[in-house]
């Protein structure tokens, strides 16, 4: 009987024994690798264009990859067209005034206007000269005195003229001001910015793609009016994917910003996808709602962002997924700062 209670006792001690040292191995697992639950999260852009005008085409269905830089749809731009030839018209117009007042005078406009200042002097010379005759002949009477008077009046008027075509000659040789030069070519700029304009306008009415992506939502159609306020297309950002987790604050201290990981998602459990932490939130936060595990609701966490290699686009929205991270790592050991290639 004392051998069966002996017997007994010895069997306890090693099934309490092998327990403890279960729960051991199993508080350390724990210890080593840090689970995060979560879920993908991809960036979204809201894509219109800075216009007002009627939608001409979309060139995209929804779930179609695009190319940063691809054309996604257009306006209708027979309005713009023609303001931008308008604005192009007036450009050449001013040019060609710039190019005759920087050009100066012609030698055929010099040319005349010192004929016309010859013949002036001489029209004033030989007026003088009538004047001067008719004096002489007002002592002997054979020149009324309203004669000489009218005659000096006409030398008088003829000497001015001659010095205003004198004047309007010497105008000629020297050209344009350089106060209409600068004029004519402030408005010159001012036609070549009203180009630029128009056909800023016209590019505008362009929808192009800002970065490589999948276009999630088709909102508008051809006939639609749109505004700058207007989206047309909703535009995924695939890369980079991430996974929005929440880290408790007892194991805040233990993971850093640059630390692996591991991504697991129930769609493929048998893959494993690359990722490293690559932010982690510098305020605390109550666990978001969806956190549905009584323990966690009340937790004071931190939100985390696990980037994740996602070669397959395999990784989708909203997708739930599992995250490890071995907390043996230190932050200088830590290299995955890009998705491994093979």
């Amino acid at each position: 009987m004392k051998k069966k209670v002996i017997g007994a006792a010895i069997f306890l001690l090693l099934l309490v024994g092998g327990v403890a040292v279960l729960n051991k191995e199993k508080t350390a697992g724990s210890v080593d690798v840090l689970s995060l639950y979560g879920n993908i999260d991809i960036r979204e852009i809201q894509l219109t264009v800075n216009g007002s005008e009627h939608i001409a085409e979309i060139k995209v269905q929804e779930g179609d990859r695009v190319k940063k830089g691809q054309l996604l749809a257009t306006l209708h731009t027979e309005l713009l067209e023609a303001q931008l030839a308008g604005s192009e018209a007036e450009l050449q117009a001013q040019q060609q005034i710039v190019n005759k007042l920087k050009a100066g005078s012609r030698p055929q406009e010099i040319a005349k206007a010192k004929a016309e200042y010859s013949a002036a002097k001489s029209s004033a010379r030989t007026a003088r000269d009538t004047a001067k005759r008719l004096e002489k002949l007002l002592p002997k009477k054979l020149a009324s005195p309203d004669d000489v008077e009218t005659a000096q009046a006409r030398a008088s008027t003829a000497t001015a003229q001659a010095e205003a075509v004198h004047q309007a000659w010497l105008l000629v040789v020297e050209g344009p001001r350089k106060e209409d030069i600068a004029l004519a070519e402030a408005m010159l700029k001012a036609k070549q910015a009203n180009v630029r304009l128009a056909n800023q306008h016209l590019e505008d009415s362009k929808l192009i793609s800002p970065s490589d992506g999948v276009i999630r939502n088709r909102i508008l159609e051809p006939g639609d009016m749109v505004t700058p306020q207007s989206a047309i297309l909703t535009l995924a950002l695939v890369d980079p994917v991430w996974v929005r987790a929440y880290l408790p604050e007892t194991e805040l201290g233990k993971v850093a910003e640059g630390f692996n990981a591991e991504i697991m998602s129930d769609s493929y459990p048998d893959k494993r996808y690359q990722g490293w932490v690559g932010y982690i939130s510098p305020t605390a936060e109550f666990t978001p709602k969806n956190v549905q595990t009584p323990e966690l609701r009340t937790r004071l966490v931190y939100s985390v962002r696990i980037y994740a290699c996602n070669p397959a686009n395999e990784l989708r929205l909203g997708m739930p997924v599992t995250v490890k991270i071995s907390l043996k790592q230190k932050v200088n050991e830590s290299t995955t700062n890009h998705c491994k290639v093979g």
